[in-house]
């Protein structure tokens, strides 16, 4: 066999070698964002879960929380109020109309029920977890001001992210829901 064929037969299985792993690579990348993109998704879910929850415990107690088992507590013991309003329009003499507001309470409905039990699968206990982990989501509730007002602020974020774009500056993109500086309770990702 002379040189040539030799050099050609090495040149060939280096082309078939260096092709495998770029085929390879681009096979795991596209894994990679798939695994991510699922992962993701059930954080986004559960983080919409959590939002529920904290919006609730909003309504009834006049502020968020930030501990864990005050919510679970709230989530599973408490109970919303069913209302009813009811407006009566008085015309007056002078040509104005005064308008009576009445509400009254019918019931009450408990938390869970009218907000997860159609979630199926759900597990009350595991709710400040990461999905498939035993990684807690950090929370924060507090009181800002804006303008010269105090609002209420929460924000629920993912301390470990899968995604590494996420993570840089501190996991400074990582998901979350609410906010510390702002009165919203969107998630990043909406």
């Amino acid at each position: 066999m002379s040189k040539t064929k030799i050099f050609s037969i090495v040149l060939f299985l280096v082309a078939v070698t260096i092709g495998y792993f770029f085929v390879k690579s681009i096979a795991d990348d596209i894994q990679q964002e798939k695994k991510i993109a699922r992962e993701e998704a059930l954080v986004i879910e559960k983080l919409k879960l959590i939002r529920e929850g904290l919006v609730a415990y909003q309504r009834v107690n006049g502020q968020y929380t930030s501990d864990w088992d005050k919510l679970i507590n709230f989530i599973d013991t408490g109970s919303f109020y069913v209302t009813e309003r009811s407006e009566t329009i008085i015309p007056r003499d002078y040509g104005g109309d005064s308008v009576v507001i009445n509400i009254d309470t019918l019931g009450t409905v408990p938390v869970f029920d009218s907000l997860y039990s159609d979630v199926p699968k759900f597990k009350l206990d595991r709710l400040p977890y990461k999905p498939n982990t035993n990684t807690k989501f950090n929370i924060f509730a507090d009181k800002i001001v804006k303008g010269s007002i105090k609002v209420d602020v929460f924000e629920v974020s993912d301390p470990n992210p899968i995604n590494p774009k996420r993570r840089k500056d501190d996991n400074e993109k990582a998901l979350r829901v609410g906010s510390k500086s702002e009165v919203t309770t969107a998630g990043n990702w909406e």
